[in-house]
């Protein structure tokens, strides 16, 4: 069975970094019918925040990629890391190191002197006196001192890491703490995972994690190191870059599917295939179609998905996100209209909420300088005809084109070009000159709210 896990630390927000990585690892793993586990890293108990581990738990729920069983805590299994290493030590394969801090700071400075990378030289691997009095050992695991570490990776290939690469590294602090790649080994292999699937900034990480793996006889997973996203500089996602807090893009407007196939999209590809259902990710998703090199993001191609999304979201299912934008239309009698008229041109819930607030509400000021380009020295005279042809026609309006075949009539019976009455008519019913389709806003509000609004616009 494949077995998956994301396994992010809650020190800080989850980014759409690690949301792709796990999207990845949910994918592969509901492909093939496995298990997707999720593993909160939260041994530096001195910067875990209870929320950024909320953050974390709601982007899961809010994109809808499920987990099976319960979330693993790793500072509720310190008991049994310390099993493991205690067996080490038992097996002569770690040992307690009693070096202090300033002797491996001398040590350091030595190396960097010569010009050799740091590392720490081994010498109490083989220690056989008596232990030095006022330090607390910490606990170093014995990597092998010759040869290469090798593992095939699933994106990046062949991978092999001479062992002078790797020292005999810490597996337990001196206040008895694992370490971070000493419980991230035994945690995959307790938990049965098959496949690591993660950003390759790991990729070093995984030398010493075999280590481990070996010195305790566990079977190695398939790894698979994904390439970083970058901004469209092709440098490191920053911040303001769009390396933001997932729950940051669900309050800015944006769907769940929408980012899912955006995040898809970076460092996998289907032919030309451009807009993937969740159905879809999961049918066609292979980690080995990953791509090795680095991804750029691009936030238009963000904003055009989710403008796809939007226009594809059922009426009912889109008034009811709305809502967390300050916009309630259950039960409004025009919701139909009113969703349809706004959700073709808005590129997130933001600004499809922007615009039903002013379709709704009338104009309480005017653009001033839409206001001056389309008022003329007819336009009062021009509105004022409008509004009789309206209050005339009043038992036979109803759909946007009854609607329409006013200003028609209108446009025919003065001979004027639509612009005559259409800029001024909008700057009326809206402010300004943006918006949805007249027809469509006199159908919202009827016809006796669009001739107060003209009536209002006149006496301005």
């Amino acid at each position: 069975m494949i077995v998956t896990r994301f396994a992010p630390s809650p020190t800080g927000y989850l980014h759409i970094g690690g949301l792709r990585t796990a999207l990845f690892s949910w994918l592969w793993a509901r492909k093939n019918g496995g298990k997707f586990l999720l593993r909160i890293e939260d041994t530096d108990m001195a910067r875990n925040s209870e929320e950024a581990l909320k953050a974390i738990i709601e982007a899961f729920s809010w994109v809808g990629m499920n987990y099976d069983g319960e979330v693993y805590y790793q500072s509720r299994r310190f008991d049994i890391y310390k099993k493991y290493v205690e067996q080490l030590l038992l097996e002569g394969k770690a040992y307690k190191c009693y070096m202090s801090k300033e002797e491996l700071d001398a040590l350091r400075e030595e190396q960097m002197a010569k010009k050799e990378r740091p590392r720490y030289d081994g010498r109490y691997r083989d220690f056989a006196g008596a232990s030095p009095q006022g330090v607390e050992p910490v606990v170093r695991i014995k990597a092998p001192l010759e040869g290469m570490i090798s593992f095939i990776d699933g994106v990046k290939g062949d991978i092999n890491i001479a062992t002078s690469e790797v020292d005999d590294f810490i597996i337990a602090r001196s206040d008895g703490t694992p370490t971070y790649n000493f419980v991230v080994a035994i945690d995959d292999a307790l938990m049965g995972v098959t496949d690591v699937i993660r950003g390759d900034d790991h990729l070093y990480n995984t030398p010493k994690q075999i280590v481990v793996y070996n010195a305790l006889g566990f079977e190695l997973p398939r790894f698979a190191h994904v390439a970083m996203i970058n901004n469209e500089q092709g440098k490191k996602l920053s911040k303001r870059d769009g390396a933001t807090d997932v729950m940051e893009y669900k309050q800015n407007g944006f769907l769940p599917e929408a980012l899912l196939n955006f995040l898809i999209r970076f460092g996998w590809s289907h032919g030309d295939q451009e807009i993937f259902s969740i159905e879809e990710m999961i049918e066609l998703f292979d980690p080995k179609d990953i791509n090795k090199s680095s991804s750029s993001y691009n936030l238009d191609k963000l904003l055009w998905l989710n403008s796809h999304y939007i226009k594809n979201t059922p009426n009912q299912i889109l008034a009811s996100m709305l809502k967390d934008f300050d916009v309630n239309i259950d039960g409004h009698d025009k919701l139909e209209f009113l969703l349809d008229a706004t959700k073709e041109r808005g590129k997130t819930l933001i600004e499809v909420a922007g615009q039903i607030k002013m379709i709704l509400n009338a104009p309480q000021s005017y653009n001033e300088k839409d206001f001056k380009k389309a008022f003329k020295d007819d336009t009062a005279d021009i509105l004022n005809d409008f509004i009789e042809l309206l209050a005339n026609s009043k038992d036979s309006l109803h759909l946007p084109c009854d609607y329409h075949a006013v200003l028609e009539k209108l446009v025919a019976t003065r001979e004027i070009g639509f612009g005559k009455i259409g800029q001024p008519l909008r700057v009326a019913l809206l402010g300004s000159m943006s918006g949805a389709g007249l027809d469509e806003i006199m159908a919202i509000v009827g016809v006796d709210e669009s001739i107060k609004r003209i009536e209002n616009i006149l006496k301005a």
